[in-house]
């Protein structure tokens, strides 16, 4: 996990079931236990992740995490909002392209913002998918700015696409994205390779396929 800013204001850390750090230190404590879960996360499962060894990896003591999270799943609710909140950052930064933007262009542009969001929340969101097995509402947050992703991405594309059948271009758009963000969601949870999350590669065979699944509805014939 990757905050926006190395100095964060009080109310970036002002979270659900998370103690309000004013002071400079204490906010500073905060942020290195939860940079530290995140990395954590990358190589181990939300169980696996000991308060203990959380704490002893920023120097803290467990008292201090609990005078900052009311529970584990406090402190998880923290790092998935952190990391929802990013996303929403992200996507408020996509600036709309000049309009001779081509769709490939585009296409690139999007799917590249997609990847390097997942690649710095990982691990979080690798955990949000495993606990989701029995809590189902802990990826509704990241569902939501899946959603968000395809509204904020469609007026951008649609442009690109033509000016007739608008309908069924924002339905290609729509499942461009389900293929996008499944075939992502999969590298993070199962990593069936041939390409990781990690691989350039994927960025530019995503970003492709997206385009494909477009240019086929662009150039499906009018009906007469």
């Amino acid at each position: 996990m990757r905050l926006r800013s190395d100095e964060p204001e009080p109310r970036d850390l002002d979270l659900p079931g998370v103690a309000p750090s004013r002071q400079k230190r204490s906010r500073e404590t905060t942020l290195a236990l939860l940079r530290a879960g995140a990395d954590m996360l990358r190589t181990r499962s939300l169980a696996e992740l000991s308060i203990e060894a959380l704490c002893a990896e920023v120097g803290a003591t467990v008292g201090a995490f609990y005078s900052r999270f009311e529970s584990k799943e406090a402190y998880f609710n923290a790092l998935m909002a952190l990391a929802a909140r990013d996303g929403e950052q992200r996507l408020v930064e996509i600036r709309r392209p000049s309009p001779g933007t081509d769709l490939d262009k585009l296409c690139q542009i999007v799917v590249s913002g997609i990847i390097v969001w997942m690649r710095n929340h990982e691990g979080v969101l690798r955990a949000a998918l495993q606990h989701d097995d029995t809590r189902p509402d802990k990826w509704t947050a990241f569902k939501a700015l899946a959603r968000a992703t395809t509204d904020r991405a469609t007026p951008l594309l649609l442009p690109a696409m033509g000016k007739s059948r608008m309908a069924a271009k924002r339905r290609a758009i729509a499942f461009g994205f389900q293929v996008v963000l499944g075939t992502l969601v999969n590298a993070i949870l199962n990593d069936p390779g041939p390409l990781s999350l990690q691989s350039k590669e994927m960025e530019t065979r995503l970003a492709n396929c997206l385009l494909l699944l477009l240019q086929v509805e662009v150039n499906h014939p009018t009906p007469k």
